[in-house]
């Protein structure tokens, strides 16, 4: 008799569960036009005025890829950290579910510079200075040339001291300056008569970390520049062809050590170092 109630409700159970409808919790919702995207870029005020963080918010059904005065989000609700005043462009890139792209763009205007981490005043300047300017630091010794990568932090190989860089670089010589300029993070460099220069952007990334193998930090950044390169920023086993990207070893208030590895390097591979100090 148990065995006969068992059964029983066993079958119907199963029949209430057959006759469930089937929701498709997977189905694709139709796409937006760009007339239809809900997103915002709204500085944060500071003692009355639009600072440089920014609350980014999409409220739309779309994927999300933010440009905000050139911090980047792939998130719906964000704040990043702008380093620019006035009118900031703002540009949203929407993934529709089908696959389609929209984009909206706006600007924002930022007053003011309420919120700059220390690697940035060490790299381009004190906010009320805007700028800031390196050379070779003869202090170091070598100033230019090869050693370990993710091992040295310096030339510990082929090295150059501030002398021999007139030989090594013939445009800019041992002379020759950088000026980092917080204002449209530029990056300008120049030999000592100013007869020749260089001018580009630089880009401070103070997430992109790299341990050494004992998984202490070997570099605290990375320094991308576009249109420009730091002094003697070249590739000498590479056909001297111009390096874009550094990683920071040393970024303080008087001293810059940068290093880039040649591809595919790996611990101790070749790596090029630059010791620079404030002028």
């Amino acid at each position: 008799m148990k065995k006969t109630i068992l059964f029983s409700l066993f079958a119907l159970a199963l029949a209430f569960y057959a006759c469930e409808p089937i929701v498709n919790r997977d189905s694709i919702g139709s796409p937006i036009t760009a007339a239809d995207l809900k997103v915002t870029a709204t500085p944060i005020v500071v003692n009355g005025k639009n600072g440089n963080m920014v609350i980014l918010e999409n409220h739309s059904p779309v994927v999300s890829a933010w440009n905000c005065g050139g911090a980047t989000s792939s998130k719906a609700y964000d704040t990043v950290m702008v380093v620019k005043t006035g009118a900031v462009p703002v540009t949203f890139t929407g993934l529709n579910p089908d696959g389609t792209i929209i984009t909206k763009t706006f600007s924002i205007q930022i007053d003011a510079l309420t919120t700059l981490p220390q690697q940035f005043k060490d790299l381009f300047g004190e906010v009320a200075v805007g700028s800031k300017t390196f050379v070779w630091d003869e202090t170091a010794g070598a100033v230019w040339g090869n050693g370990g990568y993710l091992g040295n932090t310096s030339p510990g190989w082929w090295t150059n001291d501030k002398a021999a860089m007139d030989g090594q670089d013939a445009d800019y010589g041992s002379n020759g300056y950088m000026v980092f300029t917080l204002a449209g993070m530029t990056l300008k460099i120049s030999n000592a008569a100013g007869t020749k220069t260089q001018t580009g952007t630089a880009t401070l990334d103070i997430a992109a970390k790299k341990l050494d193998g004992n998984g202490a930090v070997w570099a605290s950044a990375k320094i991308t520049t576009a249109n420009v390169t730091v002094l003697k920023g070249v590739a000498p086993n590479g056909g001297n062809a111009p390096v874009y990207s550094y990683d920071v070893l040393t970024l303080n208030s008087t001293k810059l050590v940068l290093a880039w590895p040649e591809p595919g390097a790996g611990a101790w591979g070749t790596a090029w170092f630059w010791m620079f100090r404030k002028q």
